[in-house]
């Protein structure tokens, strides 16, 4: 493994919302050395009971292609109790940390539609925390890194709203100061995250039926978890102060991925309507920001918007947004990436 690739060796890592979809995927690779052999891998979420779960999940990883996690369990992992929206337990976490992988958020969008002071605590109070106690005297970290969402670009419902305004503050964060880099990830649809699309139709189907979609030309941008953090990990190796790293990934029909699904079995599809917040294209980079994004291999990196941070020219690597509503996998294409995430899934 190069040098520059090596880059979370020796490292104390912090992970807040570390028991979520993501956050678990995430330090499994971490664990895995990929980017080197971590000194510590901190856990930091609310539920004692996922991580009571997601303790004994690694716990029990013994085949082969899992010793290397499963030894760094026993040496590297631990697990921290407490809540973004806790300003001192936060800034415990991070006395004690050089990198952090900011996860935790609330990110349903009815929920937050109901209880958008809730998502306001969590996910613009508690990253505001974050960034406070990281630019605090005497913190170590050199790196943090915001996980957003294509509904923070343009947003119409509350959780990408407050979505938006986080990416704002990381940003922010690296102006006055040289010594932590601030950076976002912004990406769509996660096919095994909690609360997502997959799971409730594979939920549904198992009921037999019938699977509800909201509306039939409502499209959504799909990825792996591996993925997800294939894009934290490009972040962090080659992400400059401000940058937001963005994926190309593809974009379906959410009835074609119904549909997809279901395959052959005798199940319905019934349209509910839309829910409250909701799209019906997500963007992943509005026709505002092209003018200063950058491509890099399998990413689009949005620069800054702040001028003290922007480069003085860049070549923008499109002319136009970068939206869902560009459907590239039909059903077949869905269900050929459905099986490999579920794959991958299995495997570990």
């Amino acid at each position: 493994m190069s040098t520059e690739r090596r880059v979370l060796e020796g490292k104390r890592v912090l992970v807040t919302g570390g028991t979520g979809s993501l956050g678990k995927a995430l330090v499994r690779r971490i664990l895995s050395r990929e980017l080197g052999q971590p000194q510590k891998v901190t856990v930091f979420s609310r539920d004692e009971a996922k991580q009571h779960e997601m303790r004994l999940e690694t716990a029990h990883m013994r085949s082969a292609t899992d010793e290397v996690v499963y030894k760094d369990f026993r040496n590297v992992l631990e697990f921290s109790i407490g809540d973004v929206r806790d300003y001192d337990a936060v800034l415990a976490a991070v006395r004690r940390t050089d990198v952090v992988f900011h996860a935790a958020a609330l990110k349903q969008v009815p929920s937050c539609e109901y209880a958008p002071i809730e998502a306001v605590k969590t996910n613009v109070l508690g990253a505001s925390n974050l960034v406070r106690a990281i630019l605090s005297e005497g913190s170590p970290v050199e790196t943090a890194i915001a996980i957003s969402t294509d509904k923070a670009c343009k947003p119409v419902n509350v959780m990408g709203m407050t979505k938006a305004i986080q990416e704002r503050m990381f940003v922010t964060a690296n102006l006055g100061q040289t010594r932590t880099k601030f950076m976002c990830v912004r990406y769509g649809n996660v096919l095994s995250s909690r609360g997502s699309v997959v799971p409730l139709f594979l939920d549904q189907i198992s009921k037999g039926g019938p699977v509800t979609i909201t509306l039939e030309e409502m499209t959504r941008f799909l990825l792996t978890l591996d993925k997800a953090v294939d894009t934290v990990f490009a972040a962090l190796r080659d992400g400059a102060r401000g940058d937001t790293y963005v994926p190309k990934i593809p974009a379906a029909y959410v009835m074609d991925i119904a549909k997809a699904l279901i395959g052959s079995r005798n199940i319905s599809i019934e349209v509910s309507g839309i829910r409250p917040g909701e799209k019906i294209d997500e963007i992943m980079v509005s026709e505002e920001e092209v003018f200063r994004t950058v491509e890099r291999g399998d990413y689009y990196v949005i620069k800054p918007v702040l001028p003290e941070l922007s480069e003085a020219a860049i070549k923008p690597a499109r002319s136009s947004e970068y939206s869902s509503r560009d459907v590239t996998l039909d059903v077949a294409g869905v269900a050929d990436l459905v099986m490999s995430a579920t794959q991958r899934e299995t495997a570990h």
